[in-house]
Formats: C-alpha cells, sequence, structure tokens
C-alpha cells in the first residue's frame, strides 16, 4: 500500500498542493483590488499559447509548453490594455472579450490542427492532467531519500516547485509597496512607489504562477485557487498577512483533502467509476467557501442580503 501511495497519489497530491500555494499568494491581491477575473482570463488564455507551441516544436515538453502559455498570456495581456485605451470599456469587460476569444480560438486550433490526437485536448485544458503524474521510479517510502529514483519524478513537480518559490519570494520582497498600492494608489503614488510597475508585476506573477499550473491542474483547478483560498481567508481575518497565511493553508488543506478524496473515496463507497483529482480539489475549495460565508466572522448577514 505504501509503493502504491508513493508512486500514484503523492505525486498529483504534491503537485496539487504546489499549485494551490503559487497561485492562492497572488490570488489574494487580485482579490482586494476587484481583479480576481485576470486570474480566470490567464488561466484560458493559455490554451492557443500551448497548442502554437506544440505545432511549431513537435514537443509537448514542459519547457516548450511553458514558453508558449507565457506568450500567450502577454499577448492577452496587451490585448486588454488595448481594448480598454481605445474603448474605454470596464477592466472586467476588457478581460471577459480577451478570455473567451482566445479560449475559442485556442479550442478551434486544437480541432483543425489534428493536435487534439495527442494529450492536448479540450478536456485536459479544462481538467489538467493529475491522474497521469505517476512516479514509475518509486517502491516506497525510501524512493525519497533515492537520487536516482527522485530523478524519475514527473518533471511538472519541480517545475511548480520552483515557480511556487519564485511567486511566493517575490510577494514576499515586494510585500510593503503591494500592501500600500493595493489599498491606496495615490496615496502609494506621492511615496514614490511605481505603482504601474507594482500593478504589471502581479499581473506577471499571476501570469507565471497560472500558466505552471495549467498544464498539470487545468483550468477549473486554476481559477478555484486563484479565487477560493483568499476568498475564504477574507472571510475570516481583516488582516491582510493573516489573509495571506489563512489562504497558503487552505490551498494546501484543499488540494491535499481532494486529491485523497478523489483517489480513496469511491473505492471506499464502492462506487464504479473514478472521480476527477482537479474537480475534487475545486469542489472541496468551494466548501471552505461556503462554510466561512456561512459561519465565518465576517460572513454576510442575511438581513443585508433581503
Amino acid at each position: 500500500m505504501g509503493a502504491e501511495f508513493i508512486a500514484l497519489t503523492l505525486p498529483p497530491l504534491v503537485v496539487a498542493t504546489l499549485a494551490g500555494l503559487a497561485c492562492a499568494a497572488p490570488g489574494n491581491f487580485l482579490l482586494l483590488r476587484r481583479q480576481a477575473l485576470l486570474g480566470d482570463a490567464i488561466s484560458h488564455v493559455v490554451l492557443p499559447g500551448l497548442v502554437a507551441a506544440f505545432l511549431l516544436t513537435g514537443s509537448a515538453a514542459p519547457p516548450v509548453m511553458l514558453a508558449g502559455a507565457l506568450a500567450a498570456a502577454a499577448l492577452s495581456a496587451l490585448m486588454i490594455e488595448i481594448i480598454q485605451r481605445s474603448t474605454g470599456a470596464d477592466p472586467g469587460a476588457a478581460m471577459g472579450a480577451t478570455f473567451t476569444t482566445m479560449f475559442a480560438g485556442g479550442v478551434l486550433l486544437l480541432e483543425l490542427s489534428g493536435a487534439s490526437g495527442t494529450h492536448l485536448d479540450v478536456e485536459h485544458a479544462l481538467y489538467g492532467s493529475l491522474e497521469a503524474l505517476i512516479w514509475l521510479d518509486a517502491t516506497g517510502w525510501s524512493s525519497l531519500l533515492d537520487p536516482a529514483a527522485l530523478a524519475g519524478l514527473p518533471p511538472e513537480l519541480p517545475q511548480l516547485a520552483l515557480i511556487a518559490a519564485i511567486v511566493l519570494g517575490l510577494i514576499a520582497a515586494l510585500w510593503r509597496p503591494l500592501v500600500i498600492a493595493t489599498f491606496d494608489e495615490g496615496f502609494a503614488a506621492t511615496q514614490g512607489i511605481p505603482v504601474r510597475a507594482l500593478s504589471l508585476a502581479l499581473t506577471g506573477l499571476t501570469a507565471l504562477a497560472a500558466v505552471a499550473a495549467f498544464s498539470a491542474v487545468g483550468s477549473i483547478l486554476t481559477i478555484a485557487m486563484l479565487v477560493c483560498p483568499p476568498a475564504t481567508a477574507r472571510l475570516l481575518t481583516d488582516s491582510l498577512p493573516r489573509q495571506m497565511g489563512l489562504s497558503l493553508l487552505i490551498a494546501a488543506a484543499t488540494a491535499i483533502l481532494g486529491t485523497l478524496a478523489a483517489g480513496y473515496l469511491p473505492l471506499l463507497m464502492g462506487l464504479p467509476f473514478a472521480v476527477s483529482a482537479a474537480g475534487s480539489i475545486a469542489a472541496t475549495s468551494g466548501l471552505f467557501l461556503a462554510l466561512a460565508a456561512a459561519f465565518g466572522p465576517r460572513r454576510l448577514p442575511l438581513s443585508r442580503i433581503t
């Protein structure tokens, strides 16, 4: 049982946890800036970049996919800026128009090019491939200390570990100016803080996290991790440092519980079908948010809703 857990369950569990941490950290600032839709947009617009990178190189290696996805994210950011400046549209409207257009274009390119015959398909784009992240070289817990076995880890794991470290490290380094600019851009500008550069940096970190997570966990879970853990933490505290810490804990908890539930709950219940790990984690994130909304100290009173 130990060898089976290490080989089949531990890699997707760790990958999902790393994706949750990388996405939840910038998600806190997106939530406070009322830009949560930006994460939704980025997680959708990477599809045409993935397909184009595959068609140009004939390779689906993680570095190639990451480069294509980052190029698509950069293009989408430019499109959003152009739409806003040329039409005066609301940022949400510009994001919505951009991500729906690019995702639809990616689906058409995928089907017309024949690339859907590979692992690049719409289902993979939506749900990711957590279940396919198998550690074939693992023989048991001792493999965690075996350099030869560790070399056979799914490439998504070290890639996401590096991205999560970069995102968390940069947010820690930029913490003070980010907080000031998030709550009062005017005051931040008077203090000499480069507000626009910080906004671009936050967008870049969000894109980096979303792109890295997309190929492994799909767009649905990427969106859930960008929004649900920060929103849940926001309902539990008024302190931004505590909110950040809670959101990271919630992201890790939902990744672990969701992965375990997808892998073992159907078996325990005697069900004849499997459950998507990404879907299970996203549903767990939603459940945590619902519980916080119902019982959290900052929940919205029913009297204000009615």
